[in-house]
């Protein structure tokens, strides 16, 4: 069936806004309806509190489960947060009153007035008990108070969002300026999969040989998640994009909990009949003390069978299988009251069978990645005064990737389909040691307040490897052969690298409604042989007295690191490409070797951005903000020829660029929390990102280099979502992502590209999924056993999402769109003592 291309213009953004007010309307419709619910029960001449307790650091708020909660009055009522840190009192006398949450070395308390017939929503966040009174002295600086664009998922989205693979960073698009490309990989404000930094507990968790994120979390154990648009923190380096920092839960000191989900393996059904598993992904998490008070541990095991459709191809020939084991230890110490600690081992063994299966490339033609690596890390916080802190930190990170060809036969890319086995096979081997120092120092009083703090990273890495290409050949519109590439034998190479890194940073106050973030990082990279100095900067104005009118703005220098395939580049296996007659002989024939030109740098981002935020109302606040990226000295690939001889070059004279514009608008009560935003954005530069033809699933046919719209490019994005409590306890969490659809390039029979690059677009993209749960509590014996239960759908109104299109113009297919992402289903069940 032939598709209309939808490209972005007046029309996409008319009828985009057309969808927001159907949708606003529909949300604010349930929300009151839920709050006049809320209000109803509230008892006539009595009032009642409620609100959540939550810690908040550099990361944003982590609401913290099983606090104690005390209302001081002449009769002291207690209450314990619950899984998502919420508490409640009802049935309260008008009065003042006093109120307490405590969690082992943590505290807060506040004054309140309870109102006949009002419902008062108190939050409350937890103080280590030795800095009480004086300013809580992080790992990080509260972004909240620099100028930096930052967005945080909070343990209570992570725990009731719709989840499709229940992976943290699957819940990052919820996040203004983060897609999903069409490769799958998240793309953040902008930036390539392998420009952005990936932060574990301030950990770096990239693969050193790609760039890429590289660990796999059981999501049980994720306190938060948030990214960080332009860091001008100092501390964030080894970047050209935005960063994501996950931070995971602190073990129980006081008592052992235990959960465990997803016992039920779901049926896959083909063609009406039931085909064996589609997947089965049980998980369990204790989490308890070993010494109370002292020592507390958390376990999480997770194992994942799961196999994901390609709706196009034949029932029993479409489904990608991913096999693994996730496994999360961690040991918190509670030292003293100015020394804690915290140990974590993570191990992420994963088999993909399958890998690059699409409407175009059948099984017999994908190959199988294998992966195994872990994890260990080390932190010790050691606050050596009411207002300063050393943190020391400790990681080793290892990462072994193997693909191999799934199929036999000589691998041949035909119009409308592929055959043969994948032409390349890659053995991998990479290891990382970091080492990071950081000291916040005491506040210092001249011309105003300071701020400092201070750090030095040392990391070391290495790679191993060995690559294989086998031959290739071009089938054309009249099944003959038209081209032919062929590779030099299997090459086997390694490196290592060391890097070194110094920041500091001043927080200025010189006046109240003014604060200045002014950085400095500098750089040592031994693979460029080079040091990089990269000044950062922004301010932070209060436009209104009681400080509900915030302008933020910056600017900085940031440099990428150089990822540890690019070094060895000249050693990965020559091609020859050979064009043929129609007779089947050679008529022309070129070797290229690899080759790196100029030498290699490291990339260099400049970034800017400013930002407006008023707080409306208690309950309602918007912002408003422009930034802009522009990266110089990216990596790129080309082939360039002479006569019969050439080389692909691999060089820094790629560029991109990024520009977004961003509003987004927040209502939140005690029981109902809605997010919206709108980005108009640009994401342009060069298209011969080195790792499609090198990387983990390479492309055979290297065309030269242009420049157009980036294969993630989404020039008009809405998403909604809001997090509503219901009537029956119900917990509903609707999500709608609509935006353009991602470019593609026309092609010719030899891949070689037609017209501009990048100038077509998949149809508009829009998925509305939900999920409903409704928390139990069984009795078993004398204990508790507490249930969470419900349903999640995906694509609710099945709208046409296709992920693969047919380019090649010599198709008569061409233009055609293909495996739609269908309307999905899961339940949910959770157990937990």
């Amino acid at each position: 069936m032939k598709v209309e291309l939808i490209r972005p213009g007046r029309r996409d953004v008319l009828q985009c806004a057309r969808y927001f007010a159907g949708y606003l309307f529909l949300l604010f419709l349930i929300g009151s309806l839920a709050v006049a619910y809320g209000s109803a029960q509230t008892a006539v001449g009595k009032g009642s509190v409620e609100g959540s307790v939550f810690t908040l650091d550099s990361e944003g708020r982590s609401y913290v489960p099983g606090a104690k909660v005390t209302l001081q009055a002449p009769k002291p009522l207690q209450a314990e947060t619950d899984e998502k840190g919420q508490y409640s009192f009802r049935d309260l006398e008008p009065g003042q009153y006093t109120i307490v949450a405590t969690f082992p070395g943590l505290q807060a308390e506040e004054g309140i007035t309870i109102t006949a017939g009002v419902a008062l929503n108190v939050e409350l966040e937890l103080k280590p008990v030795s800095v009480q009174t004086s300013v809580t002295v992080n790992e990080t600086y509260n972004d909240a108070a620099v100028p930096t664009v930052s967005d945080t998922i909070t343990q209570k989205t992570i725990d009731d969002a719709p989840n499709v693979n229940e992976r943290f960073e699957s819940l990052l698009p919820l996040v203004p300026g983060v897609v999903r490309g069409p490769d799958g990989r998240i793309n953040m404000k902008g930036a390539r999969n392998t420009q952005s930094g990936a932060l574990v507990n301030s950990a770096n968790v990239t693969d050193p040989a790609t760039g890429s994120p590289a660990i796999n979390l059981p999501i049980d154990v994720v306190s938060s998640v948030q990214v960080i648009s332009n860091p001008y923190d100092p501390e964030y380096g080894k970047l050209a994009g935005a960063v994501s920092t996950v931070e995971t839960k602190t073990s129980n000191y006081e008592q052992p909990h235990f959960s465990i989900q997803n016992i039920m393996p779901r049926p896959r059904f083909r063609d009406g009949s039931l085909m064996g598993v589609e997947s089965a992904t049980p998980r369990m998490t204790y989490t308890g003390p070993l010494i109370k008070d002292k020592v507390a541990i958390t376990e999480s095991l997770e194992y994942r069978f799961v196999r994901t459709p390609v709706t196009s191809l034949p029932p029993l020939e479409r489904d990608q299988k991913l096999e693994g084991f996730n496994s999360y230890t961690q040991l918190d110490f509670n030292i003293s009251g100015k020394q804690t600690a915290t140990v974590s081992a993570a191990v992420y063994p994963q088999k993909l069978e399958y890998m690059g299966l699409n409407t175009f490339t059948p099984q017999p033609s994908t190959a199988d990645y294998h992966q195994t690596g872990y994890q260990l890390y080390g932190q010790h916080r050691y606050l050596t005064g009411p207002d300063s802190a050393l943190t020391s930190q400790l990681s080793y990170k290892t990462y072994d990737a193997d693909t191999t060809p799934e199929g036999n036969g000589a691998y041949q890319l035909l119009i409308d389909t592929t055959q043969g086995a994948f032409f390349n096979q890659q053995h991998r081997r990479t290891d990382r040691f970091d080492w990071q120092e950081n000291y916040a120092f005491a506040p210092r009083q001249f011309l105003g307040s300071h701020k400092i703090k201070a750090g030095m990273d040392y990391s070391r890495s290495s790679f191993d490897g060995r690559e294989t290409f086998l031959p290739v050949a071009l089938v054309g519109s009249s099944d003959q052969v038209i081209e032919r590439i062929t590779f030099t034998k299997p090459s086997s190479f390694g490196v290592h690298q060391n890097e070194a890194a110094f920041y500091v940073v001043d927080e200025w106050t010189p006046m109240q409604r003014v604060t200045f973030s002014l950085g400095l990082r500098s750089d040592t990279d031994s693979v460029t042989d080079s040091t990089h100095v990269a000044p950062r900067g922004g301010v932070m104005l209060a436009l209104t007295k009681d400080g509900k009118t915030l302008l933020k703005g910056g600017g900085g220098i940031f440099y990428d690191r150089v990822p540890l395939m690019f070094p060895v580049f000249e050693s990965f296996p020559d091609r020859t490409v050979s064009l043929l007659n129609s007779s089947g002989g050679v008529a022309s024939s070129t070797t290229y070797i690899n080759r790196i030109t100029g030498g290699l740098q490291n990339p260099r981002s400049t970034a800017w951005n400013v930002e407006l935020e008023r707080q409306v109302t208690n309950s309602f606040t918007v912002r408003v903000g422009y930034e802009s990226r522009n990266t110089a000295r990216d990596f790129v690939v080309s082939p360039l020829t002479q006569n019969d001889s050439g080389i692909i070059a691999l060089s820094n004279g790629g560029g991109n660029s990024y520009r977004e514009f961003q509003v987004t608008g927040s209502y939140h009560t005690s029981r109902f929390l809605l997010n919206g935003s709108y980005v108009r954005s640009r994401a342009y530069g060069n298209l011969n990102d080195p790792f499609l033809f090198f990387g983990n699933y390479p492309q055979a046919v290297i065309q030269p280099d242009a420049q157009g719209r980036l294969s993630f490019d989404a020039p008009n994005r809405f998403v909604f979502w809001g997090d509503i409590t219901g009537p029956w306890k119900l917990n509903i969490m609707p999500v709608w992502d609509v935006h353009t659809g991602f470019p593609y390039s026309a092609q010719d029979e030899y891949h070689e590209y037609i017209g501009q690059r990048n100038s077509n677009r998949y149809p508009r993209f829009s998925s509305t999924d939900v999920q409903v749960t409704r928390p139990f509590t069984v009795h078993v014996g004398e204990r508790q056993l507490k249930m969470r239960a419900g349903v999640a759908i995906f694509n609710v109104f099945n709208h046409d999402n296709p992920r693969d299109v047919q380019t090649i113009v010599n198709s008569s297919h061409y233009g055609d769109f293909y495996n739609d992402a269908w309307r999905t289903f899961r339940g949910k069940l959770i157990f937990q003592w």
